[in-house]
């Protein structure tokens, strides 16, 4: 019970940290979003630039900063709920018997969740709601999710092969 408490509020402390970034973020009107994108793109591209070389023009950067910026927004988006799907795996698997009664609830509850982020972003100047996003980030936490299930498998096998062998 001690180790289930121990995992338990480390991880729902993160998971109410990580909901208070997501919609801190949806809080912000558009224009703060999208320079926010636009700068973290361009921070990217520096970044490439400089791994390369630094041989590229102002303008092929400038290009390929504008050119970047939608699907590194949307890989945010994926990351985030890749997060919360992982924190709630490891807070619930703690209670729930790992199967599919769990993954469908994280699953639900990741739903849930980005439904309500972007109906929350209907309310906010310059921001819109989008279905897509809300698939994206329900995407997001499963996969969070199965690489969890599937790192707790692979534990699994490598203990009772050291069960085995000792036996």
């Amino acid at each position: 019970m001690k180790k289930k408490i121990a995992i338990t509020v480390p991880a729902a402390i993160l998971l109410l940290a990580l909901y208070m970034l997501i919609f801190g973020f949806s809080a912000q009107d558009g224009e703060t979003s999208g320079s926010l994108s636009r700068m973290i793109s361009e921070r990217c591209v520096e970044l490439f630039n400089s791994l390369s070389g630094g041989h590229w023009t102002e303008g092929f950067m400038q290009g390929l900063a504008e050119y970047f910026e939608h699907p590194l927004r949307k890989l945010g988006h994926f990351s985030e709920y890749a997060c919360m799907g992982i924190l709630l795996y490891v807070l619930w698997s703690q209670w729930i018997k790992r199967g599919r009664k769990l993954y469908v609830l994280i699953v639900l509850w990741v739903f849930c969740s980005a439904a309500l982020d972007e109906f929350h972003q209907l309310f906010v100047p310059g921001r819109y709601g989008s279905f897509a996003d809300v698939l994206l980030d329900t995407c997001g936490g499963a996969f969070g999710m199965l690489l969890c299930a599937v790192i707790g498998k692979i534990r699994e096998r490598m203990r009772h092969r050291r069960y085995q062998r000792r036996t």
